[in-house]
């Protein structure tokens, strides 16, 4: 909230032994960022000003992804694994230096909104010491569940420890906490006290600021937004609910998509206004199309920049470094790789462009290849402005092509080329009249000799 101070504490001790994967849970990606980048990203759209990642012992990938999405996040190391209060209390010196509000996220609960996050804290600014998301469960069996009285959450229940009377409640506990910093030691600290416990929960912590006559609130939500990831076919789930979210404010934004349901996206793509996107479109990660671009069915974008009134596709592939210049066109079967094209510059078919910069309204035919890569190092080429370049030609980087000049149909081009000249890098053509004859008597006299060896 306004001019208070917020601590996050995002729980990313989690393993992966059930994703069966040796890639740590947290790490797995949907919509082109991992689940960890995904909580740290709402944590800090919702305005935290510290964060605190609660990792497991040897997860330095972990750690390391945490500071690479927010640089300034503290990482502390739960050497064992007693529980989610257990786990809070590592950032305990994060805690004691007196945030107004400290909220406990999981790492593994990427559809988490920032806005969300929001409520929890506005339910401490009316005053509760504790609390807790909720959401309605069409099948609450295995869920902890909010017990409520005159509209103030009196306990988390766990459902193996709940009446028959509580099992009915549908309310369930979503895990994700807010304390008010001036109470949260004082109440973890008390779930830690006792020691006949072997793991200490957090959710214990509502009775206990009961017990201290603090106030205790329950915040719902829809199911999603507390949605974890145990299983790789969660993360499948997860994936369908992100990417419906990520289309519908694709949408929202004025894009028009043929067929949405088969387009998929990342948490970053941008687009402009007026772009359209046929079915069956791939965008990976760092992707922008400015207004009125047409990306055609079957592409596929990552890292790609790709400029106004543009036209990719269909069957395209923009890998990282692709610049496509305001109405440019990379057609059918046509790949860029760190090559920029210039305005109105176009690829139309059957081609490879990589390690290149290609000049406003140059045409690259079908089959041209940018030789860039010698086996050891990639070279980048240059073609020049109105210049052209044939059918199947082959430009061996590093070389340079002027403005307006033509390369002939079947070049193999290893030498700069001036401006407004037209260079042959082919063999002459040579004539054998009757050859083709001969050659076929040939083959098939060898033939038959074959078969009588046989």
């Amino acid at each position: 909230m306004r001019g208070k101070t917020c601590l996050s504490i995002v729980l990313a001790a989690g393993e992966g032994t059930r994703m069966r994967s040796a890639l740590p849970k947290v790490l797995h990606a949907i919509a082109g960022r991992s689940l960890l980048a995904h909580v740290l990203d709402a944590v800090r759209a919702a305005g935290g000003t510290n964060a605190a990642v609660v990792v497991g012992p040897g997860y330095e990938d972990v750690a390391a992804e945490a500071r690479r999405v927010l640089p300034g996040a503290e990482i502390y190391v739960q050497d064992k694994r007693r529980g989610t209060a257990h786990a809070v209390l590592m950032a305990k010196a994060a805690i004691a230096r007196g945030a107004d509000d400290i909220v406990v996220i999981f790492g593994d609960t990427p559809l988490i909104r920032a806005q969300t996050l929001q409520k929890l804290r506005g339910a401490l600014a009316e005053g509760a010491a504790v609390a807790v998301l909720g959401f309605r469960a069409a099948d609450p069996a295995g869920y902890g569940r909010l017990i409520m009285e005159r509209e103030e959450l009196a306990a988390i229940r766990e459902d193996k420890e709940a009446t028959a009377a509580e099992r009915s409640i549908k309310l369930c506990n979503g895990g994700l906490m807010a304390l008010a910093g001036k109470h949260a030691l004082a109440i973890l600290r008390q779930i830690g006290d006792d020691n006949s416990k072997n793991e200490f929960y957090l959710s214990d912590a509502v009775s206990i600021a009961r017990k201290m006559g603090l106030k205790a609130a329950a915040i719902e939500v829809e199911e999603d937004e507390v949605r974890g990831i145990n299983t790789k076919a969660q993360l499948a789930e997860t994936e369908a609910v992100m990417q419906k979210r990520l289309r519908q404010a694709a949408l929202d934004k004025g894009v028009t998509m043929v067929a949405p349901e088969t387009v998929f996206l990342s948490a970053d793509t941008k687009f402009g206004r007026d772009v359209v996107i046929e079915p069956y479109v791939v965008f990976g990660p760092g992707v922008v199309v400015e207004d009125e671009a047409v990306i055609h069915a079957f592409s596929h974008l990552e890292g790609a920049h790709v400029g106004k009134g543009a036209s990719v596709g269909p069957f395209a592939r923009l890998r990282p470094g692709a610049r496509l210049g305001a109405k440019s066109r990379v057609g059918n079967f046509v790949e860029v790789k760190e090559a920029a094209l210039g305005q109105g510059a176009k690829a139309n078919h059957l081609a490879y462009i990589g390690d290149a910069s290609v000049g406003a309204d140059a045409n690259i035919g079908a089959g041209t290849i940018f030789c860039n890569y010698d086996g050891v190092a990639k070279h980048r080429s240059e073609v020049g402005k109105g210049a052209f370049i044939g059918s199947n030609s082959a430009l061996v980087s590093p070389v340079k092509i002027g403005d307006r000049a033509y390369v002939a149909t079947g070049s193999v081009i290893t030498e700069n080329v001036p401006a407004d000249a037209l260079v042959f890098g082919r063999a002459r053509q040579v004539i054998k009249k009757n050859r083709a004859k001969s050659l076929r008597k040939k083959a098939t006299a060898g033939k038959k000799a074959s078969k009588t060896r046989g």
